[in-house]
């Protein structure tokens, strides 16, 4: 019998596996657990898998040959200053480079106000370890972006989520939601939203809708977080205009270059008001003390010698074209009760299934039938999106999505099948492939 710590934890006896440092771990260490899309890549990463599930950039269409010519160049002629630390704000002549590229989405900015960062991810961090004590209120659409979800739950913030169309957040359940928390005594922090092309609901805030939310949170004193890595993969055009364009005191902006480049540099960056720029260089410095110089200066050097906004062109006809394989897949082949977002952008579609079927139940035949998707419980803080699948487009060729969407009709039919002859709480069979558990986050 193990024995118990005085907290009631087990202790592990030596050469176990349970954790024997259980009992000594922060309280904060209870919310760092392993999200639904990370859980999904030893299985999705199979050849014989069609995966639906991550959302990773197709970088096999740079000219590769190029960026590896100018990485060559930028160690032989600049090596001694890009293998050596640099400022915790990020390199000076990169800031200057990342203000023309938000000029494209209307914002208007000085580079003093430009944070790098290690990819947005480390940027959401930054700002949420700046503004969150524990039982602090976040605001942030449902769904939301899983990654978000799994910072904010490690620093024991409270996600209160507002409820979403297909033109994206729905004003009045925002306004809704902050009165009903001021008029408790509830002190909002923060709203997160991606308002390009949803991760992963593949919708798109509308103009109208974007000045309500500004002027909603400017009246109610609510800072606004807006993430936008996707905001120039827009399939019809036009590039929409940023919140921070018309808001640039109420607005943390959160950019990367992992879409539009590669996400191997992982070189993001925030934009924020001057003193809460203050407050992320200083807790950037306090947890990397500076990232890599190496990639920050070859993002500059590609943006500087490349023809970065024709690479982008090409991103968004690529991604467009598997976006509209994806759409006349489901068209065709999935069966009479699920529905599915139609994206004018981005990476994904958000698929609801016909009542009773929920999707974390169903992965495990999925994988059985060699196609994996996301389920949609991880993007809720609340235990919603039972119903739901995030699919992604990005990173297979289009027959593969077809025959990806064909295999997971195969299943839902099935299951709908089963469902029909035996009853709701008729078991799951399994087979095919090694498939994990139902609980696979």
């Amino acid at each position: 019998m193990p024995q118990e710590s005085d907290h009631g934890q087990a202790i592990a006896p030596q050469g176990s596996r349970i954790d024997a440092y259980v009992d000594r771990y922060a309280a904060r260490a209870t919310g760092m657990v392993a999200s639904e899309v990370r859980a999904l890549f030893a299985v999705a990463s199979r050849p014989e898998v069609v995966s639906l599930a991550g959302g990773m950039p197709y970088v096999t269409a740079l000219p590769l040959d190029v960026v590896g010519e100018l990485v060559a160049d930028l160690v032989a002629r600049r090596g001694p200053v890009a293998l050596q630390y640099g400022s915790g704000q990020g390199d000076p002549h990169l800031r200057e480079q990342i203000c023309e590229v938000m000029r494209l989405e209307g914002i208007e900015a000085n580079s003093n106000d430009v944070v790098v960062t290690v990819g947005s991810q480390q940027a959401l961090d930054l700002i949420t370890r700046v503004f969150i004590d524990p039982g602090d209120v976040i605001l942030a659409e449902g769904p939301s972006y899983v990654g978000a979800l799994g910072t904010f739950s490690a620093y024991q913030a409270r996600v209160i989520h507002i409820a979403m169309d297909d033109e994206g957040m729905i004003p009045e359940s925002l306004a809704q939601t902050i009165y009903a928390l001021k008029t408790a005594g509830t002190r909002i922090k923060f709203l997160y939203t991606i308002p390009n092309f949803h991760n992963p609901a593949g919708v798109t805030l509308n103009t109208t809708r974007r000045q309500q939310i500004l002027e909603i949170c400017q009246r109610a004193d609510v800072l606004i977080v807006e993430d936008n890595p996707y905001g120039l993969l827009g399939f019809e055009g036009t590039t929409m205009r940023a919140l921070r364009a018309d808001c640039p005191d109420g607005v943390v902006y959160l950019g990367s270059f992992s879409k539009t480049l590669a996400p191997g540099f992982r070189v993001g960056w925030a934009l924020a008001p001057h003193a809460i720029r203050d407050k992320l260089v200083l807790a950037m410095e306090s947890a990397v003390l500076s990232h890599s110089t190496f990639t920050q200066l070859a993002v500059g050097q590609y943006l500087t010698t490349q023809p970065w906004r024709q690479q982008i062109k090409t991103f968004r006809e690529l991604y467009c074209e598997r976006r509209d394989a994806m759409l006349g897949a489901l068209e065709a082949m999935m069966p009479a009760g699920c529905s599915w977002t139609r994206p004018a952008g981005g990476f994904f579609v958000w698929a609801t299934l016909p009542e009773g079927l929920d999707a974390k139940v169903l992965l495990p035949r999925a994988v059985a039938e060699r196609v994996a998707f996301v389920p949609g419980a991880g993007f809720y803080a609340d235990g919603g999106g039972a119903r739901n699948m995030r699919l992604s487009y990005c990173y297979p060729e289009p027959e593969r999505i077809r025959e990806g969407v064909r295999r997971l009709a195969g299943v839902i039919e099935q299951e709908m099948q089963t469902r029909e002859t035996f009853g709701p709480d008729a078991p799951i069979e399994r087979g095919g492939v090694d498939t994990p558990g139902p609980d696979l986050a």
